[in-house]
């Protein structure tokens, strides 16, 4: 990108480039995450006051001081175009930086995320419990929890209410009435949402970020009263999911959390974003690592097996219960990302690298029977 930059050309050039987030630094001039990967864009790098005035054309007046008084912030901004994005400000060194997440307009579909086909069924098939999309940061957890949102707004007529922070696709009623709700704007904090939230009559809810003790309890009593109820962790798969969970309450608790769980649970979807191959219509691809309810995985989290969790999901023979190296396995089989790729983020190399040479003797024998 050529010329001065304005943080406008920046939010531009995030759909030209097809850049995920934008970071701004001091000391460094802006950058783009392309592919899971960093990009400096040509020119020199923003000084400190540069940083510390380089936003104010898009930071909400009325939220500015919100941002001096405790050095953080989150809003949704968007452009011309129909782009939206997730900001995050925050101090460091003294002076302004910022995060910037872009949401493009549209609202995706599990086919343009290339998500496998269970999270179709799941979405389909499941009226009330607890669905969780965990993943770490920029693992594409809230596009994939969009596209699920979307989905129920096809295909029942039912009120969904979804409690963000930020709120960042916005959704059109079509068969549902979706009532969207944004901390600091609509209602102060997620405890004060989630108060009054089933006397607001919801069908499907949505929660943001579970992220604390209040959070995960209102998810879990939602469930348990029979409501459809989506929420994201930041954690990077299903076991840790299960150990942050009960992270949030005393020990004495622990028994009455996990019996709830059991009960409610209906999946744990995990999911890290890879790199695609060169070519290939998307920057990036999703590995996916799928936990669905069953009478086993209610036993082990009932009785605090959580580490049996892994080997539940390998050995299962129901339909779409998925591994990360199932699915690593996959990506590189159709071409998707590079050996090279998967191997740098199998969580174990070994499994995969077996995984794959199974692949390579299937393929070869098939070879040999066309070929006889």
């Amino acid at each position: 990108m050529g010329g001065p930059h304005t943080i406008q050309r920046l939010l531009l050039g995030m759909k030209q480039y097809d850049a995920s987030d934008l970071h701004i630094k001091a000391g460094l001039p802006p950058t783009f995450r392309v592919g899971g990967l960093l990009r400096a864009v040509d020119g020199p790098p923003l000084s400190g006051d540069d940083c510390d005035h380089f936003l104010d054309p898009i930071i909400p007046v009325r939220l500015r001081p919100r941002f001096e008084e405790s050095g953080d912030l989150d809003f949704a901004t968007f452009n011309e175009i129909g782009d939206r994005f997730r900001v995050n400000l925050f101090r460091a060194g003294g002076h302004m930086n910022a995060a910037i997440r872009r949401v493009k307009g549209e609202i995706p579909t599990y086919k343009s995320l290339h998500l496998p086909p269970v999270y179709d069924r799941l979405v389909t098939e499941t009226n009330e419990g607890l669905i969780l999309v965990v993943g770490v940061t920029g693992s594409g957890k809230s596009s994939t929890l969009a596209a699920m949102i979307e989905h129920i707004n096809h295909i029942r007529a039912e009120h969904v209410i979804t409690i963000e922070d930020p709120v960042e696709y916005q959704f059109k009623p079509k068969l549902s009435i979706i009532s969207q709700r944004e901390i600091g704007i609509d209602v102060p904090d997620y405890k004060a949402a989630l108060r009054y939230l089933v006397r607001q009559d919801p069908d499907v809810v949505f929660i943001g970020e579970m992220r604390d003790h209040d959070t995960v309890l209102a998810a879990i009593q939602a469930a348990e009263t029979g409501h459809l109820v989506f929420g994201s962790m930041h954690t990077a798969d299903t076991m840790q999911s299960m150990s942050r969970i009960l992270e949030f309450f005393p020990q004495d608790e622990h028994g009455f959390i996990r019996s709830a769980l059991a009960n409610t649970l209906k999946a744990v979807c995990a999911q890290r974003l890879l790199p695609a191959m060169e070519g290939f219509e998307s920057s990036a691809v999703p590995a996916t690592e799928v936990l669905l309810s069953s009478p086993i995985m209610k036993e082990k989290i009932r009785d605090g097996q959580e580490e049996d969790l892994p080997a539940i999901i390998n050995q299962s023979t129901e339909e779409g219960m998925r591994s990360f190296t199932q699915s690593l396995t996959e990506l590189v089989e159709k071409e998707w990302v590079r050996k090279a790729v998967a191997m740098d983020y199998a969580p174990n190399r070994n499994a995969l690298e077996s995984s794959l040479k199974g692949v390579e003797v299937r393929t070869q024998t098939l070879v040999n029977r066309i070929r006889g």
